[in-house]
């Protein structure tokens, strides 16, 4: 058993009191202690100050001390579920699409191609290849509202 005295641990003492802890205790103070050192360190050292008016986690952020929360871990794994399962959705739907449109909307939305380059590659003209994204994209949503998935494509 060891005697420590509390204001040195809590800042919201103002006098000196001395309670008896086991070495257990006093191990976990001095450790919570140097690590509340070191991470004073790494801020000085990467110049990752606090500021008053900002509470965005950018401090802790740039020194790799940020740690998300049991509830936004939670919620983030639900995302990532819900936009894999939205992916799976938009494949399902572009398998249904004639191979011509899904060519053509694959070169225009994943490849970034613009519809003059598409219409070059294919040998065609402009005007065929953007009514055939047009009619692609309607049938998206025709297969998205048939399925109650959601109309917002």
């Amino acid at each position: 058993m060891q005697t420590i005295n509390l204001k040195q641990y809590y800042p919201f003492c103002t006098e000196d009191t001395f309670v008896e802890v086991s070495d257990e205790i006093v191990e976990a103070f001095l450790l919570d202690k140097r690590a509340e050192a070191a991470r004073d360190r790494k801020m000085y050292r990467y110049k990752a100050f606090y500021s008053l008016d900002c509470d965005d986690g950018i401090e802790k952020a740039a020194i790799g001390w940020a740690q998300p929360s049991p509830e936004d871990a939670l919620m983030e794994k639900e995302e990532q579920a819900e936009y894999a399962e939205q992916i799976r959705r938009l494949y399902e739907a572009i398998s249904h699409l004639t191979p011509i449109q899904a060519r053509r909307l694959h070169a225009r939305y994943m490849l970034g191609m613009k519809i003059r380059e598409i219409a070059a590659m294919e040998g065609v003209h402009p005007s065929r290849v953007s009514k055939s994204i047009q009619g692609a994209l309607e049938r998206l949503r025709r297969y998205f509202a048939n399925r109650k998935w959601t109309s917002s494509l």
